[in-house]
């Protein structure tokens, strides 16, 4: 039998054991709950560091050309819809609209006369030969000028294609003595201020390049005018020979009459058309911000040239961005529109709410430069990629963020 002093050892020896093996089996309970709380967190989201916030980037550009005679912002400034921006030259936009308005006068005032004629002719119970004789001869005067005025603006145009030619000749030079002189420079064989002058000088080429083409398309637009005023003139002539032709007939007059006033009230509408246009160009030499925005690549100084169409700055709406989140393919089984999502943004560390807006129509690759051609034959399978829109909750500050910011998205899939 054991006595009472071994029941005791005994005692003292397993109840240590006892305290390991609860604490053991506490360990393990705190290891798989911490397991499955982990499985349960990322098992129901779908996380990805390949985001970048984007927006609208909208080019800023004159449409009509010109030089800079006034810059009204800065590098980074915020504008407003319909702030100016910067001003071009309008002295040649202000010349183009007063003729046009008095060319608008003159058709007017031929139309009045024409309106005038026709009851005067109507009343009238023949014709004048002598008189459509004199008219058939004026308008074949008018004809011969105006075909002059074709030859001269074709000589012109000839002109100043040749003047292009010369002028990009003169750039490529200057262009290769720039390049040349860069070498030089870098080798200190020749001075900055003496590149820094051949530099202005390529510059000044290319410019002229320019000058040369819109002095070669302004010939070329007086061709078509020319040819236009030919065909008027051609037109008048066969007037004025219908009219020799019918001066003995009042009704054959009265046609001829109001054939005139149509074409007189055309004239009308055509000078209001002119006129319009010039007032529109007169109005594109101011250049105002598209939307609110902050103001950005800005490349535009006073005395610089600008063609119709040539980006000048960009402005940016900073309070309309969104967020695009390259997912892979294998993350969207449980992605849709519609669900929450928190963007991270790494310049701040600041973590913003967002909602799933749209899944792109197709993996980046297939809108890169070169798509992949997998029926060629050398396939290797590779997890692609979907672009994801992500667009941010209301009632959030979104000024800090600017396009192309990284970000790192996560979309909560249940």
């Amino acid at each position: 039998m054991e006595t009472m002093e071994q029941t005791e050892k005994k005692n003292q020896t397993a109840a240590p054991r006892r305290k390991r093996g609860k604490v053991i089996l506490g360990v393990a309970a705190v290891l798989l709950i911490g397991a499955v709380a982990f499985y349960l967190y990322y098992h129901n989201r779908e996380s990805t560091d390949d985001a970048q916030i984007q927006g609208h980037v909208e080019a800023v550009a004159p449409r009509v050309a010109g030089t800079v005679v006034e810059v009204d912002v800065t590098d980074n400034q915020s504008v407003k819809t319909g702030q100016v921006l910067f001003r071009l030259d309008d002295r040649d936009y202000r010349a183009a609209l007063q003729q046009a308005q008095a060319n608008l006068l003159a058709a007017q005032a031929q139309a009045k006369a024409s309106a005038s004629d026709v009851p005067i002719t109507a009343a009238s119970s023949g014709g004048n030969l002598s008189g459509a004789q004199a008219g058939l001869q004026e308008a074949q005067a008018s004809e011969s000028l105006a075909n002059r005025q074709l030859d001269v603006a074709r000589a012109d145009y000839a002109a100043a294609q040749a003047a292009v030619s010369q002028a990009q000749a003169n750039a490529q030079n200057a262009s290769d003595n720039e390049q040349r002189y860069r070498q030089l420079v870098a080798k200190q064989e020749v001075s900055q201020m003496q590149y820094d002058q051949i530099a202005t000088a390529a510059k000044s080429a290319a410019a002229q390049v320019q000058a040369a083409q819109a002095n070669a398309t302004a010939a070329q637009q007086r061709i078509a005018s020319a040819t236009a005023g030919a065909q008027v003139a051609q037109s008048k002539i066969a007037q004025a020979a219908a009219a020799v032709r019918s001066a003995a007939s009042a009704p054959q007059q009265l046609a001829v009459s109001r054939s005139q006033q149509k074409l007189a009230q055309a004239k009308v509408a055509q000078a209001q058309a002119a006129l319009a246009e010039a007032q529109l160009n007169l109005d594109f030499t101011v250049v105002t911000a598209p939307s609110d925005g902050q103001v950005g690549d800005k490349h535009v100084e006073l005395g610089q040239r600008f063609a119709p169409g040539e980006t000048a700055l960009v402005v940016v709406p900073i309070n309309d961005v969104w967020v695009i989140a390259n997912f892979k393919e294998t993350q969207l089984k449980l992605m849709h529109a519609g669900q929450r999502a928190d963007v991270s943004v790494d310049a701040f560390g600041q973590s913003l709410h967002a909602t799933v807006n749209s899944l792109g129509a197709g993996t980046g690759s297939v809108f890169s430069l070169l798509p992949p051609e997998n029926a060629t034959g050398n396939y290797v399978k590779v997890v692609q990629r979907v672009p994801v829109k992500l667009v941010f909750a209301p009632g959030q500050d979104l000024s800090r963020l600017r396009p192309g910011m990284s970000v790192e998205a996560t979309v909560f899939t249940k």
